[in-house]
């Protein structure tokens, strides 16, 4: 976003995209500190969005500090006090008091890669369910058939690991591309990048999780890691249409979904 964006417009932007992020505020500032209270700024997954509390070294400790609320599903406000010398490591002896709060944290986040048929009626099913989706795909006339919905994204790419290694252990993710040569470099990304996503499921046979586990394990990832993900997906019910293999595919989502809220 750019400086010249206000922060209020810069939250509603965030809002509005679905996934979770925080607001970090300044509530009080004693003594010398890098910022005055009331100084703000965002923080998503990947890092700063926009705004300051301050720069340097607690800037850098807030970020942190809100990269473990979004990685922490219980976690959804906070209030801490630092005493810059002691807690920061800074040689001022100010104090600071900051108020964290995540936003859209009930939207939880799928990313599809694929738009083909079977992708498309899924892309249906989970717009009728309070979460965000964003849609991978290499092929621009496939991804043209998707309908626009406020809550999806679509992102046509030359290269599907490049939206792989910047997923979190939050996204929800669903491989079901051309075959398995383009489902395995995306599995190999997330394993090699040490990403355990909520859910990881690859759609298809027993026969294809088994050609896929061994090409993982040539490709030096261990044995147990090679194996983490769901293959065939969905629930045992409904017929090989799309649509009921779609609806299959989001009740086994909602599952997984609900077991860990309720750890």
């Amino acid at each position: 976003m750019t400086k010249n964006v206000s922060h209020i417009e810069s939250l509603a932007s965030l809002a509005a995209g679905g996934l979770p992020f925080v607001a970090v505020t300044m509530v009080e500032a004693i003594g010398s500190t890098p910022q005055d209270a009331g100084s703000k700024m965002l923080v998503d997954a990947n890092g700063l969005v926009h705004g300051t509390v301050g720069g340097g070294k607690v800037e850098f400790h807030a970020i942190e500090f809100a990269k473990e609320m979004l990685a922490d599903p219980s976690r959804c406000r906070a209030l801490v006090d630092w005493n810059l010398q002691r807690d920061i490591g800074m040689t001022c002896g100010g104090l600071v008091k900051l108020y964290f709060e995540v936003y859209n944290r009930d939207h939880w986040h799928v990313v599809v890669f694929g738009a083909g048929h079977v992708a498309q009626a899924l892309l249906k099913v989970l717009g009728t369910l309070d979460c965000h989706v964003t849609c991978v795909d290499t092929r621009i006339e496939w991804m043209k058939r998707i309908d626009d919905h406020p809550r999806l994204t679509k992102k046509c790419v030359d290269d599907l690991t490049t939206v792989a290694a910047t997923l979190t252990s939050n996204d929800y993710v669903i491989c079901m591309t051309m075959g398995h040569s383009t489902d395995r470099p995306v599995l190999a990304t997330l394993f090699q990048n040490a990403i355990s996503p909520a859910y990881l499921g690859v759609i298809g046979s027993k026969s294809k999780r088994g050609v896929l586990e061994r090409e993982l394990r040539e490709e030096g990832i261990d044995a147990e890691t090679a194996a983490s993900f769901l293959c065939p997906i969905g629930l045992p019910i409904g017929s090989n249409q799309p649509a009921e293999i779609a609806i299959s595919i989001s009740a086994q989502l909602l599952q997984h979904r609900d077991r860990i809220k309720n750890v």
